[in-house]
């Protein structure tokens, strides 16, 4: 660390500190030269990676858009903003820890689709739909089918009770 007095590369740290939540350490330091003393901070700064476009533009990450585009999939489907949230963080920690400083636009749509699968078949389906660009209705029946493949069955259900059919397509 450079003293801001007179540029001298040699400091020594005198005092280190954290703050209640542990998130910025506060360090007195005081530089070999001068004899100056100064404060610095730091902060964790996480990079997201950059996401490549489909048309091969790339632009940052941008977590509203992100929250944004699974709100809009999860439109009037009974599922909490706390449960949202969960999933958007969800979604970023895997992009942290992938380490890559750039990720498709795909890469990201298929982790969202995995966490609106756990959250709302509506929703999935609706994102599915939009993101997939089905170009028929043997495609949408196809993402139907597959989430019907694994219904959820409650204690009580009989065998070839529809009551998840039904709910999927809000009957």
């Amino acid at each position: 660390m450079k003293c801001p007095f007179c540029g001298d590369p040699n400091t020594q740290v005198t005092d280190t500190r954290e703050n209640e939540d542990g998130e910025v350490v506060r360090r007195r330091r005081r530089c070999a030269s001068c004899d100056k003393r100064f404060t610095t901070y730091e902060r964790i700064d996480l990079k997201m990676p950059h996401i490549i476009k489909r048309n091969g533009i790339r632009s940052e990450f941008d977590h509203d858009k992100l929250t944004s585009s699974m709100k809009l999939a999860l439109r009037k489907r009974p599922v909490t903003l706390e449960a949202l949230e969960a999933s958007v963080d969800r979604i970023e920690a895997k992009l942290l820890s992938m380490g890559e400083p750039e990720v498709s636009s795909e890469k990201i749509g298929e982790l969202v689709m995995r966490e609106l699968k756990k959250l709302d078949k509506v929703a999935y389906i609706r994102f599915a739909s939009v993101y997939r660009n089905f170009a028929d209705v043997d495609e949408f029946s196809e993402v139907i089918r597959e989430v019907q493949a694994r219904p959820k069955r409650s204690r009580n259900a009989e065998p070839g009770d529809t009551s998840t059919e039904n709910d999927l397509f809000g009957n």
